[in-house]
């Protein structure tokens, strides 16, 4: 496995395009390498099965362009933060070998949501341990941050990422989950208000893009301050 300069994971298939699908487009844009780690199969979703999500899955993985797409095999509705299951993964992150890992938001509703946040974090430390699973080279990646679309319980991210020139690709790799989404008016951590799903992705993206004074936004969040060299060259404008 070679490495990559971004991981992306999520605990489950469809999680990443809904959440921080256009920032890995515009990540492979720029000519970095990214990559995709879900951690369930999704074997206890409401619709479709485990086998239609893994080439649905598949689709997405190509619109988006990344170099790979895993899967850890956890149980869904099941993910758990221990020491074993921390020691497993650990070993994945060293053989993607990333530089920055985006990981799900430390708030959802779905169980799984907030613990896959808590086993990436801490995996992602672990995996800089030389004494725990040795036999894969150690390596510890440099930044974490957390996808926070859709959360209602944030009051500002840290950052948002543009994806104005990305979202309709975007919009392409959900729309690839045609047996979670067509029909739909809710998933996972997108609260429903009546509208289409579609529309409502399209609507979050938006007000998130407004936050930044552009068309469409993903939102981040990290707990390290960020840092500035120059504030005469701060974007966004204050009036």
């Amino acid at each position: 496995m070679n490495s990559v300069d971004i991981l992306a994971i999520a605990a489950h298939r469809d999680d990443v395009e809904l959440t921080c699908g256009g920032t890995l487009i515009k990540a492979v844009g720029r000519g970095q390498t990214a990559a995709i780690v879900d951690l369930t199969q999704g074997e206890m979703g409401t619709r479709g099965s485990a086998e239609l999500r893994a080439r649905e899955a598949s689709q997405a993985a190509e619109v988006l362009g990344v170099s790979a797409r895993e899967n850890a095999g956890f149980p869904d509705a099941g993910i758990e933060n221990t020491p074993q299951t921390r020691a497993r993964f650990a070993a994945m992150i060293r053989r993607f070998r990333p530089q920055v890992v985006i990981a799900p938001s430390p708030r959802g509703r779905h169980p799984d949501h907030r613990i896959a946040s808590e086993l990436v974090r801490d995996a992602c430390f672990i995996a800089g341990l030389a004494k725990v699973e040795p036999t894969v080279p150690v390596h510890r990646p440099r930044k974490v941050i957390h996808c926070i679309t859709y959360r209602q319980d944030f009051e500002k991210p840290t950052f948002v990422v543009d994806v104005s020139a990305e979202f309709e690709r975007k919009m392409e790799a959900i729309r690839c989950y045609a047996s979670q989404f067509d029909g739909a008016i809710q998933a996972g951590e997108v609260y429903p208000n009546g509208e289409p799903l579609y529309d409502i992705v399209r609507h979050d993206a938006a007000y998130y893009g407004s936050l930044i004074r552009a068309r469409y936004g993903e939102p981040f969040f990290t707990y390290e301050t960020m840092r500035v060299e120059d504030i005469a060259a701060l974007e966004v404008s204050t009036f």
